[in-house]
């Protein structure tokens, strides 16, 4: 996959780097109470390098050509993150994952990276599966994938735990590669 992908001209994917560890922290920091709200991670990131051992993870899988995570960038600011986990390359299969800062909610910039980030796996990596899953309730982030035409395929029974003994449901999304428009 590419270092750089141009959604538009404002907004752009970018590899993670070491030093995005920060930003990153500082986000989960400043926003605890709205990111925390559905992504469990929020809850074990109490200092800098809680995101930083996140970040050396990431930049490891893409060495290794499993995963690719990158930065979402409005106008080079990093606002966000994106990237696919657990992807099978056996299989032809991916998942994505994705959150964005609260301030840039609301304007379409996720359903843009994520529709862009979709036609690349398909046509670039083979990826012939893409699913994204979707705590129950998280309106916005479920509100992406049928946006785009993923199909609902059903429900994870707590497939995700939220911590102190939490767990949530998680709609799962799939598209095929036959159902994109490339």
């Amino acid at each position: 996959m590419n270092r750089t992908i141009r959604i538009d001209d404002q907004i752009s994917l970018k590899f993670l780097v070491e030093s995005d560890a920060r930003t990153i922290f500082n986000y989960i920091n400043t926003q605890r109470d709205y990111l925390g709200e559905w992504l469990p991670f929020v809850q074990f990131t109490h200092e800098v390098k809680d995101s930083k051992g996140f970040v050396d993870m990431t930049i490891e899988l893409r060495k290794i050509k499993k995963d690719y995570v990158y930065k979402i960038c409005y106008d080079d600011r990093m606002i966000g993150l994106i990237g696919t986990k657990e992807t099978d390359y056996l299989n032809k299969n991916t998942e994505l994952g994705y959150w964005l800062s609260q301030d840039y909610q609301g304007q379409g910039i996720m359903t843009r990276v994520v529709e862009k980030l979709t036609a690349l796996l398909f046509d670039e990596m083979g990826i012939e599966r893409i699913q994204i899953c979707c705590a129950v309730g998280n309106e916005k982030s479920i509100a992406i994938p049928k946006r785009l035409g993923y199909i609902q395929e059903g429900i994870k029974r707590n497939g995700e735990w939220a911590g102190n003994l939490v767990f949530r449901d998680l709609i799962v999304f799939s598209k095929l590669k036959s159902e994109s428009n490339s």
